[in-house]
């Protein structure tokens, strides 16, 4: 819409209807009172100060999602240069706060009392990463270094109430207060004409969105090279919160424990490497663990291909068992749900065995220990790291524990309604399973056989996207042949395909173990649970298999389907919770879409009832 229709809606009030059913269309919720606050208090003042400016006919685009991410930018104004007449964009975050300052040292993080001095990410840097975001992940804006500017606009602060954040100065970002409001004005006019905008929105619109870098690709050139992940958000909030720990670490008697939950694709392991870059180059000593061999062999591999010192800075949680006390500045804990309740290897005497929980012995393993997780990817019995965990061990030891939770999202092509949509399939969330309806960024597929999903995924992976399959552990887990050949163990019907290799030395052209996700060649072979947990593809097959079955109006977990020993042992609760959370991990793998397939005719009928596209239907 343009300036002039913003100002006439907001007064009328048609706007915030609109935006609140949009709202609940996209994230299946009802907008909180604050953010139904945040518009009515704030576009109407925005809207005040374009048509002041004589920008009535610039494009406003109103919480404009981010390219493959679930973040809204609150505004981008869309037009042509004044000077250059070339296609000229400005994100405005709008604030409502009257007074902030900023967190001691720690120059992008303040504190607003309004908030409960919960600490948050400066306005400027927030708009500034969403400037970059927005330029990296837009094809026709990637080569145009000027074309995207940013505001933030507190428009109810004077300047004397947020002087402290005029000290964070930013070339491609501006603060604006109401005491300013004059110089905003002037501002928009250096980045704006009055000409017509639509066509430059629609240029933004209808731009194509190149996917963000695959973490494993891009490991290397963070902590080796210097290179950085852009880090949005709470994702800047957690990082810059490790980072003042480490720094105040020494001087101070009281330790600090940070934990940094959230679901997947979130970014916790891009907070990982980037701390564990930023950290290495500023002469800290970190470590980063986790325990999943999948994961963390597949870090050494590709951070040891420049430099074979690097990969020893990964290790498992078991490996601090007989650690010094504090001997670590940072101890990086990715997939922190894996922790157990004793870290007990093999090679360990029983009289050699620690008295302490792996929680603890990691709590005192560094002077600041950093706890990332997923309550929701707990797959094995046994696993029992959770927040609560965590909590208690850290107030025990006298620490102090901060929390951050990553409310963004993305993976799933940056789509919240497909992660809320497999916790309501799954049960996980109440309310039961609801129809999936189709959006931009995320593809939902269900297929009526193995062979058709096989196909449409051999399809994206010629054409440059990478495809994996995956499947519940129903199926035996054979060694390879004498010849060397892969046991086709998974058979449905006349489809038959091996699982990927067990052992971690590449056989018959199919990768190691732990390269499985990430090597090309793994397309053929199906993964499970133990190989996928904590990687991504762009397009992700699942099958369910007879070990999670809808039944009438539920799920019921068949004991006897499940080829997974270990798991099996578990409780009857704790079983059917446990192969909820494997398929939850398993169908959120996906950055651009997913096919689905059930063994069963039962289940496979529900899906299909709840998704309206067929693999069939799709080119």
């Amino acid at each position: 819409m343009s300036a002039r229709a913003l100002f006439e809606r907001c007064n009328d009030g048609a706007l915030f209807k609109r935006l609140a059913q949009k709202y609940r269309s996209v994230l299946f919720q009802n907008p909180s009172d604050s953010e139904r606050r945040s518009w009515e208090n704030s576009l109407p003042a925005l809207a005040e100060v374009l048509c002041d400016a004589g920008l009535d006919d610039v494009e406003v685009l109103v919480e404009h999602q981010l390219p493959l991410t679930s973040l809204r930018a609150d505004i981008v104004l869309a037009g042509s240069h004044p000077t250059t007449g070339s296609p000229s964009y400005v994100i405005i975050e709008l604030k409502q706060w009257s007074e902030a300052r900023l967190v001691p040292g720690a120059d992008n993080l303040c504190l607003v009392e309004r908030m409960g001095n919960r600490p948050a990410l400066h306005p400027v840097a927030q708009v500034r990463r969403y400037c970059d975001y927005l330029q990296d992940f837009t094809n026709v804006l990637s080569d145009q270094e000027d074309a995207v500017a940013g505001v933030a606009y507190l428009h109810y602060a004077a300047d004397p109430g947020v002087s402290e954040l005029f000290r964070f100065p930013d070339a491609k970002a501006q603060l604006f207060t109401d005491t300013s409001r004059g110089e905003l004005i002037r501002y928009l006019r250096t980045r704006l004409s009055a000409l017509d905008g639509s066509p430059e929105g629609d240029h933004l619109l209808n731009s194509p969105h190149a996917p963000g870098r695959q973490l494993m690709r891009a490991a290397a050139a963070e902590i080796i090279d210097g290179g950085e992940f852009l880090l949005m958000d709470e994702q800047e909030v957690a990082a810059r919160l490790v980072k003042r720990a480490a720094n105040l670490s020494r001087q101070s008697d009281q330790k600090e424990v940070i934990v940094i939950s959230g679901g997947p694709g979130s970014g916790k392991s891009i907070i990982a490497l980037h701390l564990m870059g930023h950290l290495l180059r500023n002469g800290r000593s970190v470590v980063h663990a986790t325990g999943s061999k999948s994961f963390t062999t597949t870090l050494r591999h590709v951070v040891g291909t420049k430099n074979d010192r690097i990969p020893k800075l990964f290790r498992y949680f078991f490996d601090f068992t007989d650690a010094e006390r504090n001997g670590l500045d940072v101890l990086i804990c990715d997939e922190s749900h894996r922790m157990r309740q004793r870290s007990v290897r093999q090679d360990t005497y029983a009289g050699h065995r620690s008295s302490r929980r792996q929680v603890e012995e990691l709590i005192d393993a560094a002077r600041v220990p950093v706890f990332l997780l997923d309550e929701h990817q707990v797959v094995r019995p046994g696993e029992m790291g959770s927040v609560k965990t965590i909590d208690e061990a850290a107030h025990a030891r006298g620490c102090i524990v901060r929390h951050v939770n990553l409310n963004s999202q993305f993976r799933c092509g940056g789509s919240r309604a497909y992660e809320y949509w497999v916790l309501r399939l799954l049960g996980l969330e109440p309310g039961g399973p609801i129809q999936w309806q189709p959006e931009e960024n995320f593809e939902l597929l269900v297929a009526e056989s193995p062979q058709e999903m096989e196909s449409y995924l051999r399809g994206q992976q010629d054409s440059g996207y990478t495809s994996r399959m995956t499947a519940g552990f129903c199926w035996s887990w054979s060694d390879p042949g004498t010849d060397g050949s892969l046991v086709d163990d998974v058979v449905i019907d006349a489809w038959r395909r091996p699982w990927n290799l067990r052992s971690e030395q590449p056989l018959g052209g199919a990768p190691a173990s732990s390269l499985w996700a990430t090597d090309p060649s793994g397309f053929g072979q199906i993964g499970c649970i133990y190989t996928a947990q904590g990687f991504e593809y762009a397009w992700n097959g699942v099958i369910f298999g007879p070990d999670l079955v809808w039944r009438g109006n539920g799920w019921r977990a068949v004991r006897g389907e499940s080829k997974d020993h270990t798991v099996k042992k578990a409780m009857p609760e704790a079983f059917d919770r446990l192969i909820r959370n494997t398929y939850k991990v398993l169908l959120t793998r996906g950055l651009a879409g997913a096919v689905l397939y059930s063994t069963d005719p039962e289940t496979r009928a529900m899906l299909a009832s709840l998704v309206p596209a067929g693999v069939k239907q799709c080119p």
